[in-house]
């Protein structure tokens, strides 16, 4: 099991990102969630199997059609993932 955190930047906001994202974390059976960030970007954290959180990664990079996919800056994630994938 690992996780990591993704800071995706673009137009990801108002375009399904997050609720897209959580369809492809329940699909690779993560645990984590995405939340919009005041600065524009969403912020997703994934837990489970590695190669499950290395491909959501490339799903980050393109996102769901309307989205508009600038950067993605993963980094290690230490805490807590509670259960399921959560959207907010």
């Amino acid at each position: 099991m690992m996780s990591a955190r993704f800071l995706v930047t673009g137009k990801v906001q108002g375009v399904f990102f997050r609720a897209s994202a959580r369809n492809e974390a329940l699909r690779l059976k993560l645990r984590g969630y995405a939340r919009n960030l005041p600065d524009g970007r969403v912020d997703v954290v994934a837990c489970g199997d590695a190669a499950a959180v290395d491909e959501l990664e490339q799903w980050l990079w393109q996102g769901p059609p309307a989205a508009r996919v600038d950067d993605v800056v993963r980094s290690e994630y230490d805490d807590d993932v509670p259960a399921g994938f959560a959207v907010s």
